[in-house]
């Protein structure tokens, strides 16, 4: 899930197409976080990749998490690859 895009070919809609790199820190251990593999660092920055139509699920689950997002930047789908 983290750092994971899906950018198809075809017709595809501008907002379909646009993708994002959000930076976030303060991610913490959570119950939520122990379900997944991996641990979550309490300091630093994770860089996650987010698609235009996910954008406020993922800014929900971050904040669910106690992430903060300290800058958002558009990507071009050569950068998202």
């Amino acid at each position: 899930m983290f750092g994971q895009t899906t950018l198809g070919s075809g017709s595809v809609s501008s907002s379909a197409s646009r993708v994002f790199r959000y930076e976030v820190v303060g991610l913490r251990q959570s119950s939520e976080t122990d379900r997944n593999k991996y641990n979550i660092r309490n300091s630093g920055s994770v860089f996650l990749t987010v698609p235009y139509s996910r954008m406020n699920e993922e800014y929900q689950r971050i904040t669910r998490l106690g992430g903060k997002i300290v800058k958002i930047e558009p990507l071009t789908s050569s950068e998202a690859e």
